[in-house]
């Protein structure tokens, strides 16, 4: 049999098979049940054999092509081919989903009070349940959905992290093993106190830090001083006779070497047995040589550290000289990125009252330029910047301080429909001497540029929101019109949009102020 396409209308279209039965809360009927997942049915579609699948399942019983109906095999009816699932022959059954969809369902998830309808259940409630139980997908950990983001984001033993300092990826429980060996952790010296040294960079601190302690250099022979950098060179000058005493009881040490029967061996003068033993005068000449050779070294070497000793103080000083001079420029440097901090704020903050002083009114009537309307629009949509403020206005001089907020692509039930228009009480510099809650009658416009026919909205402020009491931040929640304006009239040859601009107004009612 030729394999037929699956096609179904997008409207139709669901990604999950029925509904739990545990959700109706009343009995439920056969009728009502999925022939393949035996759940309420979602969607459901009815077969050319009058079983009802749901659109789910019916596409996956059908994804490599028409097959044979279960349901009708287990009754004993199957015939051909009004027993063949196909979804060019099945059509959405309206009434079993307009019954279905009435039918009375509570919450199964423990502790939810929930309970409504299954239309409901479907729009508002399902995968939207704080009480219901998900899995992490890094953990496996059944937990509730109210608790998913807190748990992703500071319980997981599997949640991934950034390191702040390198910014590699890790598992949170190699957090430790990952700090040991990190480049860039930062890490203190113990000898001066500087913190926040990066781990690659500390070997090189340590051997210019003066204060940080390490172990004199004549330590391999004996030595057991352990003291500061900047005074290892005035203690290799004061100790200059104990570290040579220390060197020639090394150098002794060789010489009790040349008594042991293996001395031959140690020192390499290894013969082969056939050769005999060598002479004793020879061997005892071979090493006075070598130890008169080491002896010298030792002696040229202590000369050479003693030169290096004088140079390695003087660039101390002059280390210590530079290093207070990039501290006192390092200070200058600082005063000054902070006094043009606070002129750049200053600056700002001038610029913005400037701003607010051009377009500012105080007669409680305002009129809002907004030019660039498709690239803002675009913005909108794209989500970039879903709402403008306008700059602020005033009821008078010393009275309420108001702006308006615009979503060009809508906002609630206006998205992608509308222009939807808010009015936004904020806090202004007299409010203590104003009568609160704010009760005057705002009316809103969006001006017909042929002076014709303005689009007009107008309310009366519902005095008991949190909307219009005093401000107790820098504005209040906005409110006022999400269907504003339709988008469709703002296309063509509108009116209302010329030169890519349109024009709103706000009126604010002063009586009785």
């Amino acid at each position: 049999m030729a394999r037929s396409s699956s096609s179904l209308p997008s409207s139709l279209d669901s990604n999950l098979p029925g509904i739990p039965q545990t959700v109706l809360s009343v009995p439920v009927e056969p009728k009502y049940l999925c022939q393949a997942c035996r759940q309420v049915l979602r969607k459901p579609f009815q077969a050319q054999c009058g079983h009802r699948f749901c659109i789910h399942c019916l596409k996956e019983l059908t994804s490599s092509g028409p097959c044979p109906c279960e349901a009708c095999k287990q009754e004993g009816i199957f015939e051909e081919p009004q027993s063949l699932l196909d979804t060019n022959a099945a059509f959405p059954d309206n009434a079993a989903r307009r019954e279905i969809e009435n039918l009375p369902a509570s919450c199964a998830n423990e502790g939810c009070t929930w309970k409504g309808v299954i239309k409901e259940y479907e729009s508002s409630h399902e995968g939207r349940c704080e009480l219901e139980r998900v899995q992490c997908a890094a953990c496996k950990a059944l937990l509730r959905r109210s608790e998913q983001e807190r748990h992703s984001e500071r319980e997981c033993e599997e949640r991934n992290l950034n390191c702040k300092y390198c910014k590699v990826t890790f598992s949170f429980r190699n957090i430790k093993a990952h700090d040991e060996v990190c480049q860039k952790f930062p890490l203190q010296c113990e000898g001066c106190g500087k913190k926040k040294i990066p781990r690659e960079k500390f070997s090189d601190h340590i051997r210019s830090c003066g204060k940080f302690k390490a172990a004199c250099r004549f330590s391999v022979v004996g030595c057991s001083a352990v003291l500061e950098n900047e005074k290892q060179s005035e203690h290799e000058q004061a100790s200059a006779q104990e570290h040579l005493a220390l060197l020639l009881s090394a150098v002794s040490g060789l010489r009790q070497l040349a008594a042991l029967p293996e001395t031959d061996m140690a020192l390499g003068l290894y013969r082969a047995p056939e050769d005999g033993p060598p002479p004793k005068a020879a061997a005892w000449a071979g090493l006075a040589q070598k130890l008169g050779a080491l002896e010298n070294i030792v002696c040229v070497l202590n000369r050479e550290a003693e030169r290096n000793a004088l140079k390695l103080e003087a660039f101390a000083r002059q280390h210590r000289l530079d290093q207070e001079k990039i501290e006192n420029l390092t200070n200058k440097v600082r005063q000054i990125e902070r006094s043009v901090a606070m002129k750049e704020l200053l600056l700002a903050e001038t610029e913005q009252q400037l701003r607010e002083l051009e377009y500012c009114t105080y007669d409680g009537v305002f009129i809002w330029k907004i030019t660039d309307f498709t690239r803002r629009r675009q913005d909108a949509v794209a989500g970039r910047a879903p709402a403008l403020f306008s700059p602020a206005f005033y009821s008078s001089k010393y009275g309420y301080k108001m702006c308006l907020r615009l979503y060009l692509n809508g906002d609630g039930t206006g998205r992608g429909t509308h222009l939807s228009l808010f009015f936004v009480v904020m806090r202004g510099k007299n409010d203590a001497l104003l009568k609160w809650p704010f009760s005057q009658k705002v009316t809103l416009m969006l001006l017909d540029q042929n002076n014709r026919e303005h689009i007009i909205d107008a309310f009366r402020p519902d005095v008991t929101s949190s909307s219009f009491q005093r401000p107790v931040s820098e504005m209040n929640i906005a409110s006022g019109c999400p269907l504003f304006c339709p988008l469709s009239k703002l296309g063509g040859k509108s009116s209302y949009l010329r030169d890519d601009t349109i024009f709103i107004k706000a009126i604010v009612d002063l009586t009785g102020l």
